[in-house]
């Protein structure tokens, strides 16, 4: 927990979630979420040249980041139907970006995994995705980057 919390004054508190663009009438969550839905829509933009959507990049990142698993696997970790994974994974996979494999341990079971084309689109991604990240956050000063990452981070947590 931060040290500095209930130190402000309610005139601090009402001016933290003061917007030029809507008079001081925007709450702190509609700010929220109103840079969450610009952040949303940047990122569908920004994959375009990829054809890539948002949910099938976070499958390719759980893929990548813990190796081959089963969809039934996949679909906890994407916090989606089994359906919806399949959805995802078949295009994916129409597109050389993942394979599967039948499950050795159990046959009724299918392995999904990230192909060295998939590795190599994440990674361009990853790096294209840092430029653009650098942009969105380029208003703030450094402190505020390291305070918002903090302030996000403990949120997350």
């Amino acid at each position: 927990m931060s040290q500095d919390r209930g130190t402000t004054s309610p005139s601090d508190a009402s001016d933290a979630g003061d917007s030029s663009d809507s008079g001081g009438d925007e709450t702190l969550s509609e700010a929220f979420r109103s840079v969450a839905r610009q952040l949303r829509d940047t990122s569908q933009d920004f994959l375009a040249p990829w054809d890539i959507s948002p949910s099938q990049l976070r499958a390719l990142r759980v893929l990548m980041h813990h190796g081959v698993m089963r969809l039934s696997e996949l679909s906890g970790y994407l916090h989606i139907a089994a359906r919806s994974t399949t959805e995802v994974v078949d295009a994916l996979q129409a597109r050389g970006l993942v394979g599967r494999r039948p499950d050795p341990s159990d046959r009724r079971a299918t392995l999904v995994e990230v192909t060295e084309h998939g590795a190599s689109v994440l990674d361009a991604i990853r790096v294209a995705r840092g430029t653009e990240a650098e942009r969105t956050f380029d208003r703030l000063s450094q402190a505020d980057r390291a305070h918002l990452a903090r302030i996000l981070r403990e949120l997350r947590d």
